[in-house]
């Protein structure tokens, strides 16, 4: 189940406490009726917003969550020329990809250009490692974007030729 449910119940739960403690306060007929209004229109407001920040991208110094995350593998880039760097990431051990968004940062948007056009080149991905840092990824200069190459595929073990018997050859 996706975070996004429990995240509305929360407020559901939320909202239907406030109208409860709104209704059952000693106030005027009006007040009360203004208050189940509120969370009626609240309710559907919540929802729309929720679903409307599914397609936005994240700031990455609002990702607390993904602080102590190693490195991310990078799918995609666009850039916002003065304005943002947006970044596709897929993080390790989560199967959907997340987009976010950096201030926009020249040298960094060359780094990713620079190594993307690499990575295609030779066949590999772009990783970025420590994204989530405090210090964020424009900060971090050189050392967070590198190359990783594709995993080997398996040796094959070597094939022995079969052992021919010659039936002329005499030997006990």
């Amino acid at each position: 189940m996706d975070i996004i449910y429990y995240i509305f119940a929360a407020m559901t739960l939320t909202a239907f406490a406030l109208g409860v403690l709104a209704v059952w306060a000693p106030r005027r007929t009006w007040v009360r009726f203004a208050a189940v209004a509120a969370v009626a229109v609240f309710l559907p407001l919540a929802y729309l917003q929720l679903v409307e920040l599914l397609s936005r991208p994240k700031p990455m110094a609002y990702a607390w969550y993904e602080r102590e995350r190693p490195k991310a593998v990078v799918l995609g880039v666009d850039f916002d020329e003065g304005e943002a760097i947006y970044l596709w990431l897929r993080l390790p051990d989560e199967p959907a990809p997340r987009y976010y968004s950096i201030p926009w940062n020249p040298r960094f948007a060359e780094q990713l250009q620079d190594g993307l056009e690499d990575a295609v080149r030779r066949n590999s991905v772009l990783v970025i490692t420590n994204p989530f840092s405090k210090q964020g990824p424009e900060d971090m200069g050189d050392l967070n974007v590198e190359i990783q190459p594709p995993p080997q595929p398996p040796l094959k073990a070597p094939l022995v030729p079969p052992r021919i018997i010659d039936p002329r050859e005499f030997k006990i």
